[in-house]
């Protein structure tokens, strides 16, 4: 007998129905063909594939708001409305899969690699290999926010179920609300929490009414003098307010160990940065943190320390990891018809 709530169990917020726990995280592709970010053929294979597969929940990977604003010319963008029906593809045929899908926008800041010149809060560089950033003036910074405003406009355009802002892994809204990162004498400087909240009002006044509103968050800094979760909890808890539905716990980024944790990560290790969010802000998280074993996956729901799990780069090992977990699991997911006689 399964319990109440476990991987397999829907899951329902305001209008958003997932027919079970599993998320695909957002995970670069570096594939765009040639620098105008729109998603191409491998994108529409890698998320199609992983709805076929049987996840409840894709989020597209980090897509850019300004063209200046990605990882590297590699990445997606949703710029432009002419990204508009590149995007609509990918989901309209991830809907016929009973798969929901969101999108994560996003600023890389001083880790854009390709700008000229980078730009952040304040003229830091990541590290001596990146660039120096140009510090933003406060009108490029009004233009920002409504850049995210524009992008998700488009994405509600494109049909996407939700959005997801990237306010982690020492990216741009990171980069505003660490101590590190920001040292601006303006309004940015003295309130922390004061850009990433401008982007969430922004963000939602396009937002169809009952459309859930992501963010994801480091929850912890992995460097000297690097905040902890009772920060990040207090900083999001200004998101919170201002609209943030569901946070998606990370950490890391801001320095030399990223969102993989290190050498010395083990399974489940952001865990219990979820649990004690979860905990202080009263908010539905979803986990993340080498969650490709799917008994530690089932257990990050069922102990209740997380309401979702996401499985980054064991989905990139295998497509179908939600059906796989199913059929070990005994989770009764169906699979496509095509594929029954391979789970008898």
């Amino acid at each position: 007998m399964r319990s109440l709530a476990d991987l397999f169990t829907p899951y329902n917020f305001k209008n958003l129905t997932l027919k079970n726990r599993i998320v695909m995280p957002p995970m670069c592709q570096y594939s765009v063909q040639a620098e105008d970010g729109t998603p191409n053929d491998w994108h529409y294979v890698h998320y199609v594939s992983r709805a076929v597969g049987g996840t409840g929940l894709i989020i597209v990977e980090m897509t850019g708001i300004h063209p200046d604003g990605r990882i590297s010319n590699q990445d997606t963008g949703l710029w432009s409305d002419e990204h508009i029906p590149a995007y609509r593809r990918i989901v309209d045929s991830v809907h016929s899969y009973g798969t929901k899908i969101g999108i994560q926008l996003g600023h890389a800041g001083r880790k854009a690699q390709d700008a000229e010149p980078s730009v952040a809060p304040s003229a830091i560089a990541f590290s001596s290999r990146y660039k120096m950033p140009r510090a933003l003036t406060g009108n490029e910074i009004e233009e920002l926010i409504q850049a995210y405003k524009e992008g998700a406009r488009r994405s509600v355009e494109a049909g996407f179920d939700t959005i997801e802002i990237h306010g982690a892994h020492g990216y741009l809204i990171h980069q505003f609300h660490s101590p590190l990162t920001n040292q601006r004498d303006d309004e940015y400087g003295q309130d922390y929490a004061l850009f990433g909240e401008r982007v969430v009002k922004a963000v939602k006044e396009v937002l169809p009414e009952g459309m859930p509103l992501l963010m994801r968050v480091s929850a912890k800094e992995y460097v000297d003098g690097g905040y902890d979760v009772e920060y990040c909890a207090k900083i999001s808890e200004r998101y919170k307010d201002a609209g943030v539905d569901i946070f998606h716990i990370t950490s890391g980024g801001e320095g030399p160990i990223g969102s993989d944790g290190g050498p010395k990560a083990e399974p489940a290790y952001q865990v219990d940065l979820a649990k004690d969010f979860k905990r202080l802000l009263q908010v539905p998280v979803i986990a993340v943190g080498l969650l490709d074993d799917y008994e530690v996956a089932q257990d990050v729901v069922l102990s209740g320390h997380a309401d979702l799990v996401a499985v980054g780069r064991g989905m990139l090992r295998d497509p179908y990891w939600a059906s796989h977990a199913a059929k070990a699991l005994d989770g009764g997911q169906k699979v496509p018809k095509q594929y029954e006689r391979g789970y008898k």
